[in-house]
């Protein structure tokens, strides 16, 4: 077992599913009367009865966009305020759960997230040791923390483990590259593009780096061309799938045939726009239910488009395993590990309200994105370019181009943003 965090990854198919069924009913009991949202979704619902998947699938699915706009309009009523949109069943004196909330998060949108008590509370240790961190390495996080619980995602999971960090967070690359050089740390937490370039600064520099022989890595797609080019470096790197909703969802392996399902979750895959599961192998939206009691979400729709792959993971982990990430059932878009919503760009242009439509277009290779909002505006005028990316900057914590454009040069087909980028 020692190539395992624990048993439960190498369980009997069916005794995985038995216990996963077994739980079902307690985690929608637990939804429908402990979190008030999930409640009203869920009422008259006899949550005894739900203990297969079938039972599952025809439960409501409450997606990405639904919760955000549920927050934002429980923060702006008086009378049922809830930072968290009624959906968590923890948090502090003035709420309704009054109590069991460590921190609480914000994530572009922006969407508030609580952590409670448990330790590994996110469950990020599986993904972390199986990217092959052990007790008394020194782990590098380079993931935010402050406002997003990336940092606090994986830090809890590499604590888990045994496992010494140093908190670098994002930004201050020659900080961070001095961090290294000196503490020497045995491998390397954040995204994909950080760790390049590091690695790039730090072959121009001469610093040496080379105590980093493996990598965590998530919050950005990891094409192969990246893992590859690590790899010549003297860097193993292996990915993971979470959201600061629900915590680890999969989680990549030795084998690299795609990402594991974390123990921890319930993964279907359905048809983008409903909740019926397609079949195995289908490309659909990411549907997920955490067996988190703090934070219950009952068949949660990601927005995440992915298939089942057939069959158990040569390393001999026997949970389901998804295809990885395969872009994104609506128009939401992840660009450099943060997400970027519709109802960005439509403040963005209330902002401005000169502007007549607009696109934000995200082009390049993963890891290597970039960010261009086109906008119609009645003829060119001077400064309002810049004052619109001072304004995307301020609304989603990233940079982007502006392109002026005529009036009508957009294509009239709705479409708010563009992902147009390579994902081979």
């Amino acid at each position: 077992m020692s190539d395992f965090y624990d048993a439960l990854e190498a369980r009997d198919p069916a005794e995985r599913e038995a216990a996963l069924m077994a739980a079902l009913p307690r985690v929608v009991a637990r939804a429908r009367d402990g979190s008030q949202t999930m409640g009203e979704l869920l009422a008259g619902v006899d949550a005894a009865g739900v203990n297969s998947r079938a039972a599952l699938a025809a439960l409501p699915v409450t997606r990405k966009h639904e919760l955000l706009e549920t927050q934002q309009a429980r923060r702006a009523d008086a009378a049922q305020w809830d930072p968290f949109g009624g959906f968590s069943a923890i948090g502090w004196r003035g709420l309704r759960a009054a109590q069991g909330a460590r921190r609480v998060f914000q994530s572009p949108g922006p969407i508030y997230e609580p952590e409670g008590t448990a330790a590994d509370y996110w469950r990020m240790a599986r993904a972390i040791w199986s990217a092959g961190f052990r007790a008394g390495d020194l782990a590098h996080c380079s993931f935010s923390y402050h406002l997003t619980p990336a940092g606090s995602m994986m830090e809890t999971g590499a604590h888990a483990i045994g496992c010494t960090t140093f908190a670098g967070g994002v930004g201050n690359t020659e900080l961070q590259l001095q961090a290294v050089a000196e503490l020497k740390p045995h491998g390397y937490i954040g995204t994909p593009s950080f760790l390049k370039i590091l690695v790039e600064k730090a072959a121009e520099t001469g610093t040496d780096i080379s105590s980093i022989t493996k990598a965590m890595v998530s919050g950005e797609a990891f094409p192969p061309s990246l893992r590859d080019w690590l790899a010549e470096r003297g860097i193993t790197g292996y990915q993971c799938y979470a959201t600061a909703d629900l915590g680890l969802i999969a989680y990549e392996t030795a084998a690299r045939e795609g990402l594991v399902i974390d123990e921890g979750v319930i993964v279907e895959i359905v048809r983008p726009g409903t909740g019926d599961p397609v079949p195995e192998g289908e490309v659909g939206e990411l549907v997920v239910t955490t067996l988190n009691p703090d934070y219950p979400l009952v068949r949660f729709g990601t927005g995440d488009l992915s298939a089942m792959l057939p069959g158990p993971c040569p390393t001999g982990r026997t949970n389901g395993r998804i295809k990885g990430w395969m872009g994104r059932a609506d128009q939401t878009a992840k660009v450099r590990g943060m997400f970027v919503h519709p109802s960005q760009v439509a403040q963005v242009l209330r902002r401005h309200p000169e502007v007549l439509r607009a696109r934000l277009v995200v082009e390049g290779e993963m890891a290597s994105d970039r960010m261009t909002l086109k906008v119609e505006v009645p003829g060119t005028p001077e400064g309002l370019a810049a004052a619109i990316a001072d304004t995307v900057r301020d609304v989603t914590k990233l940079r982007s181009e502006v392109q002026l454009l005529a009036p009508g040069a957009l294509p009239n087909d709705g479409k708010v943003i563009e992902d147009a980028r390579s994902y081979k």
